[in-house]
Parts: structure tokens; C-alpha cells; sequence
């Protein structure tokens, strides 16, 4: 209703050019009958004749013409409520929590949003063309045989009103089945998606003849679910084409029988028995459209009751921008567990002074991915509270916290785009020449090599570039993103030892001014940091700079030693 009313003014001329046409239809019927009685009186009632020819021609031009001003409407304002429609879903599905995603195949959310957009697109085509025009044609054709018999309409009111009835009661008692076929329609597109997707780990594994097989059950089991559904109501059909068959020989027996006791003209004889095979086409037709529109419905409800849940995380209705000075980070007494899992963390606490690079170390599943996790907050804490700069960052707003932060992740994010596109990213108002200064801070030198520069296209996420390369285009997004807080995950890794040096030297400058948490794996990364925070089982075991770790004999002396051990064992 609301898309409707955005486009009120234009649904208005729809309906009334529709509701009028069908009434010229109908019309015309009651012409044939003036003009056949005109002709049963005779050649000296020519002047009436020709009246009743004008009186049919005009209605049928008008049948015609309005007919097309409907349809001229509907093709841009039908079109306008999907693109609404897309774009609304769109901003709404972005807004949900990372967990939302990891539970969902993103090649069924895409789906989904399309299937939605077409099934609104396709109800809305047929509410105007195929269940409206039959409506009103049957009410517009009982109240014309009322003028013959009143008794005859009487009989035909309770009849279509009953039989309305019933289709709408066995139509809704099949929606488990179109429910079923739509659920197995979105998963056919979700595995499509997510097997090209993935196409290179398929060959890597030769997966490719385990797909096919895959992909063939899936698509047995859709077309399994669409076959009941489709018999469910051809049974429906079938059950209305009797009943309407039946109802229109009655019909027009009944009008013979009027004809024949004289209390009926030729007129109104022919009226009946040309509005009863109306009145048969017209609730043949409003039964197929009714059951399509059922299954369609069925689309829509399935699509809706997967994206438009609630966000799992918004804003307080108080929530102001973060105010940045300094960027000083607070967990304090933090508990949190993911949803379904044990807690992680228990009254941890941890507090970063501004401009502080401070380095997370230790073994998986400590916490250390769950602390950026929660800072960006992609999730809310159980207990206690989160602060950058004093302020909890439940009661700021979620795009000004995040604008605040700049990440280099260990699993590169690149869009199918240009890498100017790529870089600019970081923010989007940046000229030309600010991008390519952070292409050039983060020494992504490789660019003066390709035919098209920074106007290079990367590739499906960024295939096209070397897991080197990938990182330094991440690198130069955050140089231009220019956030006073900085997340590094193991930003190196991803580099060959012969352009290590050349990003580190590039972070370090990157990391100047700047409060820095960067996730390590390799140690080497932190020599040059504040602080090296050692974490197991989502609490602190070791905290203080590297020079006095490495005097000490704790965790973080014995993680340094083992991985000079392998560095040495690897280069002999």
C-alpha cells in the first residue's frame, strides 16, 4: 500500500481507465440487445436501428481506447514500484549483522530479492488485467440480466458468490504446497551462485561431476514441489470449469424458457446467453488468475520472511556521532559469547591509550578476532560496554564509529571494479589525484605495469591480482579512508619477502599518528610496536612492550623462539 500510494495519481488513472473499460465491454452486450430488438421491429424503425448501431460502435471504441490508456499507465508506474521495491530491500538487507550473512547463501539473498521484485511486479499485472476486469464484468453482467429477470440475477449472485468463496478456501488450503516450491525455487538459485563462485576450489578438487549430481537432485526436488503445485490447481480449475459449464446451459435454458412464455424480447435472449458466456470467461478467468497469483504470493511471502526480518542491530534512538579526540579504546568488564556458542569473553578488560600500536598475538580462538569483531561493532556486547574515546559505542551512531575505522584485513575484500574504483572506496569523494597518492604510499607500484593503470578491472574479487597486490590496494584504501583508528590483520601475509619490507615501511607510515591493533601471526610485524597483548582462551595472559616480553620467559618469548626455529629450519 505504501508503493501505491508514491504512485497514487498514476494507480488512480489505471483503475478507473480498467473499471470503465470493462463496463464499455459489458456494454456492448446490452448494445446487440437494443440493436437486435431495433432490427426485430422492423425496416420502419430505421432511425432506432441506426441509434443502437452508434450506441454499440461507441462503446466498443471506448472498450478499445481505454484499454490502452490503462496499459500505456501501467508500463512505467508498474515498472517504478519494482524499482522502489528493489531498492528498498536492497538498503534494508545491507543493514543487517554479519551473522545474518554467514547463516545465508548470498546467491539466495540476491534470489530472493529479485524473486520478490517479480512477484510483486507479476500480482500487480494480474490484480489489474486478470482479476479485476473479471470482477467487475460479472457484477456489471448480473446487474444487465437483472433487467430481464431480477430472479435470474438473484440465482446468480448466490452462485458466483459461493463459488468465489470456495476457490479462495482451496486456494489458501494449498499454499503449504506453493510455500514448499518457492523455498525450493530460491535454493535452486542460491546453488547456482555459490557453485560459480567458487569455481576454481571445484576443478582444484575435480567437483565438478559432484556438482552436476548436486545440482540435479536440487533441481529434481524444485521441479518435484512445482509438479504439486501445478496439479493442485489444475484440480481447482477443472472443479470451476464444471460448475461454470453447468451454471451458463442453465442460464440460457432458463432465458428460452422466458422467450417462449413471452415475458422475454430476442433481445434479451440473445443479452443472456451472450452474457453468460461472458460471465463463463470472465470467472474462468478470474479462477486462473487467482490460483497464479497464489503461487506468486507464496514467492513473495517466502522472499519477505527472509530479508525483511528485524536488524539485529541498530541504532538507540538516542545515539549522537561519535565526537573523535584522540581515539582511545575501552573494553571494560566485557562479556559476550556469539549466538548458540559459549562466551568467549568474561569481565575482559583492555584500555588503549591514544595514537598506541598495540599487537594481539596468540593461538586461534583466543579472542583476538572477536576484540575487531566487537569494536566495529558488528555485534553487541552481553556485559559491560565498549568506548572509543569515553564514549560507548552503543550510543553513537554505527556509520560515524565506523567511519572512524580503518581495516587492512587478512582475507582481502575487492569489488568486481575498476582499482581506482577499489581504492576510492575509502572514501568515495577523493579526487583522482588523492587516490593516486595513496596508491602511491602503499607502494602499489605494479599498477605502471597494466595496459589500463588505475583504471585496470580486477575481477570477481580481485582475481585478477596477486594476493600481494590485492593487499596493497587494501593498504592504499585505508591511506585514503585517513580513520584515527587502525585494524590490522595480519596485513603482511599476503606479500612475497621481496616487497615485505617496502609495506612495512609503507604501514609504518600509515600507522604514524594513529591508534593501531594489528592481529599477528608472524611476530616479526610487532618489533616496532607500543605494546604486544598475548591472549588465550579470551583472556589476558601477558601485556607489556616487546623488549620486556622478550626478557621475560612467558608466552610471548616462547611464541618468538618457536618461530625463529621455523624460520631457521625453513631456510636451511
Amino acid at each position: 500500500m505504501r508503493y501505491l500510494r508514491q504512485h497514487l495519481a498514476t494507480h488512480l488513472v489505471i483503475l478507473i481507465a480498467v473499471v470503465a473499460a470493462v463496463a464499455c465491454s459489458v456494454g456492448t452486450q446490452y448494445g446487440v440487445k437494443s440493436l437486435v430488438d431495433a432490427l426485430s421491429a422492423g425496416p420502419s424503425h430505421g432511425g432506432g436501428v441506426w441509434l443502437a448501431f452508434i450506441l454499440l460502435m461507441s462503446l466498443i471504441a471506448a472498450d478499445n481506447f481505454l484499454w490502452r490508456i490503462a496499459s500505456w499507465t501501467a508500463s512505467f508506474t508498474f515498472v517504478r514500484v519494482t524499482g522502489d521495491l528493489r531498492r528498498d530491500i536492497f538498503r534494508h538487507l545491507t543493514g543487517h549483522s554479519p551473522s545474518y550473512f554467514s547463516d545465508r547463501m548470498p546467491g539466495m539473498l540476491t534470489s530472493r530479492i529479485t524473486a520478490t521484485s517479480n512477484a510483486v511486479f507479476t500480482v500487480e499485472n494480474m490484480f489489474v488485467w486478470n482479476v479485476l476486469p473479471p470482477c467487475i464484468a460479472t457484477i456489471a453482467a448480473i446487474a444487465l440480466i437483472g433487467t430481464v429477470s431480477p430472479y435470474m440475477a438473484l440465482g446468480l449472485i448466490v452462485i458466483a458468490g459461493g463459488m468465489v468463496a470456495a476457490m479462495f478456501r482451496l486456494a489458501a488450503a494449498g499454499k503449504p504446497l506453493h510455500d514448499d516450491f518457492a523455498d525450493k525455487a530460491a535454493v535452486v538459485d542460491g546453488e547456482m551462485i555459490d557453485v560459480i563462485s567458487n569455481m576454481p576450489l571445484v576443478r582444484a578438487f575435480c567437483g565438478i561431476g559432484h556438482e552436476h549430481e548436486r545440482f540435479d537432485a536440487t533441481v529434481n526436488r524444485e521441479l518435484t514441489a512445482r509438479s504439486r503445485s501445478l496439479r493442485y490447481l489444475e484440480k481447482l480449475r477443472l472443479l470451476h470449469a464444471a460448475v461454470t459449464v453447468l451454471l451458463t446451459i442453465a442460464l440460457m435454458a432458463w432465458a428460452v424458457t422466458l422467450w417462449q412464455k413471452g415475458e422475454a424480447t430476442t433481445g434479451d435472449v440473445v443479452l443472456v446467453c451472450t452474457l453468460g458466456i461472458s460471465i463463463l470467461s470472465a470467472t474462468r478467468d478470474l479462477a486462473v488468475a487467482l490460483v497464479d497469483v497464489t503461487q506468486h504470493v507464496a514467492r513473495l511471502t517466502e522472499a519477505i520472511a527472509t530479508l525483511l526480518v528485524p536488524h539485529e542491530l541498530r541504532d538507540h534512538p538516542e545515539a549522537e556521532p561519535l565526537v573523535k579526540s584522540g581515539a582511545a579504546i575501552a573494553f571494560n568488564n566485557v562479556t559476550f559469547g556469539y549466538p548458540g556458542s559459549e562466551k568467549i569473553f568474561e569481565r575482559f578488560s583492555l584500555r588503549l591509550q591514544p595514537g598506541q600500536r598495540v599487537g594481539l598475538v596468540g593461538q586461534s580462538g583466543g579472542g583476538k578476532s572477536t576484540l575487531f569483531t566487537l569494536l566495529q561493532r558488528f555485534y553487541d556486547v552481553d556485559e559491560g560496554s565498549v568506548t572509543v574515546d569515553g564514549q560507548d559505542i552503543s550510543m553513537v551512531t554505527q556509520l560515524s564509529l565506523r567511519e572512524a575505522i580503518s581495516v587492512v584485513p587478512q582475507d582481502i575484500s575487492l569489488f568486481h571494479r575498476s582499482i581506482r574504483e577499489n581504492i576510492r572506496y575509502g572514501r568515495p569523494n577523493a579526487t583522482d589525484d588523492e587516490v593516486l597518492r595513496a596508491a602511491i604510499a602503499a607502494r602499489c607500484d605494479f599498477i605502471d605495469s597494466l595496459p589500463e593503470g588505475l583504471d585496470t578491472m580486477v575481477g570477481d574479487r580481485g582475481v585478477k591480482m596477486s594476493g600481494g597486490q590485492r593487499q596493497r590496494i587494501a593498504i592504499a584504501r585505508a591511506f585514503l579512508k585517513d580513520a584515527p583508528i587502525l585494524l590490522l590483520d595480519e596485513a603482511t601475509a599476503a606479500l612475497d619477502s621481496e616487497s615485505e619490507e617496502a609495506i612495512r615501511e609503507a604501514l609504518s607510515r600509515l600507522m604514524r599518528g594513529r591508534t593501531v591493533i594489528a592481529i599477528a601471526h608472524r611476530l616479526a610485524t610487532l618489533r616496532n610496536f607500543d605494546r604486544v597483548v598475548v591472549l588465550k582462551g579470551g583472556k589476558i595472559i601477558e601485556d607489556g612492550s616487546p623488549e620486556r616480553l622478550m626478557q621475560g620467559h612467558g608466552p610471548y618469548r616462547e611464541l618468538v623462539t618457536q618461530e625463529m626455529s621455523r624460520l631457521a629450519q625453513a631456510a636451511a
